[in-house]
């Protein structure tokens, strides 16, 4: 997305050439290929491990760090292996989109009107905003050290990427419809002045 977004404000006549289907192929086989392959190295990982604690765990979703806490033996490669992976999976899409953005921020401030001004910044900050919501609680939640950081923290972290960044996602972007934005007013009047 941040890649679409560079094309549309940088370059917006080389639009079509820049994101074309293939293009867009590429990028969405890259992504899968980067999920299967770091979701395969955790898999390899945890299958080399003995579980003798208990199996029952005090969270809602069976993770990774606490998967290696229920381990009795060592876990320093599943470890090693959490923070290639997730740095790899973090910083790398983090740096591209900063990248992006910055590029597009240097763009905008070309321009010469408030009002192109404003409308390519409510363009650009809603993506801003969730994806640093869940690249941010995701890397807050792997990059550390695993026995450090309570249960609760964890759980807290864990809900803001698996369920608070998807359902602002659409809520950002329902909101930004103009036929949502005048169901909502009428809806916030009505319910105001009645």
């Amino acid at each position: 997305m941040a890649y679409d977004r560079y094309v549309a404000f940088c370059k917006p006549l080389l639009y079509r050439v820049s994101m074309s289907h293939q293009v867009c192929l590429t990028q969405m086989v890259g992504a899968y290929a980067m999920g299967l392959v770091g979701t395969m190295a955790h898999t390899g990982c945890m299958l080399r491990l003995s579980f003798c604690d208990g199996h029952i765990t005090d969270h809602y979703m069976c993770d990774i760090p606490l998967l290696l806490q229920l381990s009795c033996t060592s876990t320093s490669i599943n470890e090693l292996m959490v923070f290639i992976v997730v740095g790899v999976s973090v910083i790398g899409p983090s740096l591209t989109i900063s990248i992006s953005y910055t590029l597009i921020l240097s763009n905008i401030l070309g321009i010469c009107t408030t009002e192109g001004r404003s409308k390519a910044f409510s363009t650009c900050s809603s993506h801003i905003i969730l994806v640093s919501l869940f690249f941010g609680s995701s890397a807050f939640m792997y990059l550390k050290p695993f026995p450090a950081g309570s249960l609760n923290r964890d759980k807290v972290s864990t809900v803001f990427y698996t369920i608070v960044g998807p359902m602002m996602n659409l809520f950002i972007y329902s909101l930004r419809n103009k036929d949502v934005q005048v169901a909502l007013s009428k809806t916030l009047s009505k319910r105001v002045f009645s």
